[in-house]
């Protein structure tokens, strides 16, 4: 199993299609252990990998706040707050962004947007997880189309 980093191939076309709305649309995060697959032939949210229920984190993950979309020079960014969880027991290896507005846990078809691969396992006991986008820029943002 591996997560590796990409913007998801459906997100771009749905993008082109007129079908996500990032500043409004209920956009999620979602925790992933190493025995996730995710990468760019994501299309939507997925169970199976999923860090587990319980221990500071819910299935499905959390819904992204302080959602932003601008222009930076040629580019179009995306950035929200830093999600995090707290009192938080777990090990993460990676994150799907989705849409929830387009595709949730029931329906499982489409709505991915972008995979994060953290690079290896990340473990939290009893404290706070922490994901810190970078900057929003036509060169940093963690969602941008040039």
């Amino acid at each position: 199993m591996s997560i590796t980093q990409a913007m998801c191939t459906l997100f771009k076309k749905d993008v082109l299609l007129g079908d996500h709305h990032l500043d409004s649309d209920v956009i999620m995060i979602a925790l992933y252990t190493d025995a996730a697959t995710l990468n760019a032939t994501t299309d939507g949210y997925i169970t199976a990998g999923q860090v587990a229920n319980g221990g500071g984190y819910t299935t499905g993950g959390v819904a992204l706040g302080t959602k932003s979309v601008v222009e930076n020079s040629t580019s179009g960014c995306f950035t929200s707050a830093n999600p995090e969880w707290t009192s938080a027991t777990f090990t993460a290896n990676g994150a799907l962004i989705y849409n929830k507005t387009l595709g949730d846990a029931s329906s499982n078809s489409r709505g991915a947007i972008a995979v994060l691969a953290f690079g290896g396992n990340f473990t939290v006991a009893g404290g706070t997880f922490k994901i810190v986008f970078p900057a929003q820029t036509k060169d940093t943002a963690i969602i941008r189309i040039d």
